[in-house]
């Protein structure tokens, strides 16, 4: 299976494409039409946590009078659900791994949130903190339950609180967006997922279309409030069906709960580094066969989770990020992608704004970053400007010179200006033999010295921008050798440079503000 599917995001798709029977449905959050049948919430758990069952975690709902018109609506989703409210919460294990879950029952009032499911739902994740556990949240909801009004409507903040301490403390939030997700769930904790995966074909957005079209008199555009476009746009990182969620929701925790092992392993010096003329040196990292980030996770990493966009609306082909193992080692990886930067998307400010979403995952779950330095440079456009290009850059500099967790660098091909420095500052930094850092391309260098690109070689040796240079100038601290061409060798240099990061992330520890800027301190 190709991981990085379509336009190098993580998108599963179902086995069948065949749509399921259909019935009709009417939710509070104004979702009304033919919805496919789906997996309600003890059919998820029977076929996404191990077969030795569940722990319920639910304490009794608060009965009703059935004579009141809500309480009879209450008594009619409890016979037809066979639930008491609309949610489930409690434990199992996935793949042998202890973990909380909650999940929506959706026959149940269409999964709205009153107040009773509101104190299920915090309940259960203040239990799954205290108890260190990670936690799978599966909604499929309408929004709020509009028989209690405001008193509900609240209690998607009570809610994101409680979520948010979750992921304060350092424990890993996986959400699986089921059809239909709408309203204040998914403006809630439907949006706060280290990780969001989604159905295939789910219906999932923020205004209900049934409530649209009464506000406005026309039907909402199609195709926007689904989940395949959800994650071509960077809202989402997967689209699974259910059956591949346990497989995907455990490789994502076995990065998200690993660490490091905890003694360094002895590094290699690195002795005589071949005195290869820069010029040859970028010929070679611009070969199109010369292996990338997508090789080297594929020949020299495990549990590799592709992540989509930003999760705020935006994504970017030039920039892979990744959750991934080398070896013993975990890491959430921020990649330069030299597949999509060749191949129409040159790096924008989307991209880093990508790879900040990265840093930032890092820094909460306490996981080593990776960053991965290949491009020719960053896009050069209008947009590009207008977009922020400068001030990403920027940031990515601010947050990985401050960044509370371990940081490696490797420069693995192509380093070309700002593009490339935005991803340098690391605790350590590894240089494969044909790899080179530049403030410009050397012909866009040649032009600013000379006014022609034609002596580019010449102040590519004169810039000191190849890895031999940046090992004698303490700018790299190892090398991972190419026998003589990474492209020539594409497999054993990739196993290579994964043993070389796995390696360096071994005993890691995060170097504080002082210590990442004393390397560019360099002697006159």
């Amino acid at each position: 299976m190709d991981l990085f599917g379509h336009h190098g995001l993580l998108l599963f798709r179902s086995r069948s494409q065949c749509p399921p029977p259909e019935h009709r449905v009417t939710c509070p959050g104004g979702h009304d039409g033919r919805v496919e049948e789906r997996a309600g919430a003890r059919e998820l758990l029977r076929r996404v946590l191990d077969p030795d069952g569940w722990t319920p975690w639910d304490a009794p709902a608060p009965d009703m009078d059935p004579s009141t018109p809500y309480g009879a609506d209450l008594a009619a989703a409890r016979e037809r659900s066979g639930g008491d409210e609309a949610v489930r919460t409690g434990e199992g294990r996935l793949r042998g791994r202890r973990v909380a879950f909650v999940v929506s029952e959706f026959r149940f009032l269409a999964g709205s949130i009153g107040v009773a499911t509101a104190d299920r739902i915090v309940a259960a994740v203040e239990r799954a903190t205290a108890s260190r556990l990670p936690l799978l949240a599966a909604p499929s909801s309408g929004g709020t339950r509009m028989q209690e009004g405001t008193a509900a409507f609240v209690q998607m903040a009570r809610i994101t609180a409680a979520v948010v301490a979750h992921r304060a403390a350092g424990l890993p939030y996986l959400v699986y967006l089921r059809h239909p997700t709408t309203g204040g769930v998914f403006a809630s904790w439907g949006s706060l997922g280290h990780v969001t995966a989604a159905e295939p074909g789910a219906l999932i957005g923020f205004l209900g279309p049934r409530v649209y079209e009464g506000l406005y008199g026309e039907p909402f555009p199609p195709g926007v409030q689904v989940a395949e476009n959800l994650a071509a746009r960077g809202l989402l990182d997967a689209v699974i069906g259910v059956d591949e969620l346990a497989g995907t929701a455990s490789r994502a925790l076995n990065v998200l709960c690993g660490r490091p092992p905890a003694a360094a392993r002895p590094r290699p010096s690195a002795g005589a580094v071949p005195d290869t003329p820069a010029w040859e040196s970028i010929g070679r990292s611009r070969r199109p066969d010369r292996p990338g980030v997508r090789e080297l996770l594929r020949h020299g990493a495990t549990d590799v989770t592709p992540l989509s966009g930003t999760g705020e609306g935006e994504a970017d082909r030039g920039l892979l990020l990744a959750l991934a193992r080398f070896g013993a080692a975990p890491c959430v990886l921020v990649a330069q992608d030299r597949h999509g930067q060749r191949t129409g998307s040159p790096l924008g400010p989307a991209g880093l704004r990508v790879a900040r979403r990265g840093m930032r995952l890092a820094a909460e779950l306490g996981l080593p970053l990776v960053t991965v330095v290949d491009t020719p440079g960053a896009e050069l456009s209008r947009d590009a400007e207008e977009g922020g290009l400068a001030g990403e850059i920027a940031r990515c500099l601010a947050d990985l010179v401050t960044l509370p967790a371990p940081t490696l660098c490797l420069l693995l091909g192509e380093g070309a200006g700002g593009a490339a420095l935005a991803l340098l500052p690391a605790d350590r930094v590894l240089v494969a033999r044909h790899a080179w850092l530049s403030p410009l391309p050397p012909e866009g260098a040649s032009l600013i010295v000379h006014r022609t690109p034609d002596r580019a070689d010449e102040v590519a040796a004169a810039q000191r921008i190849r890895s031999a240079d940046l090992l004698r100038d303490g700018l790299a601290d190892a090398l991972v050798d190419e026998r003589p061409d990474a492209a020539d060798e594409p497999v054993a240099f990739c196993v290579r440079a994964a043993a070389a990061v796995e390696r360096e992330l071994s005993g890691l520890v995060p170097g504080t503000p002082a210590d990442r800027q004393a390397r560019y301190r360099l002697p006159a």
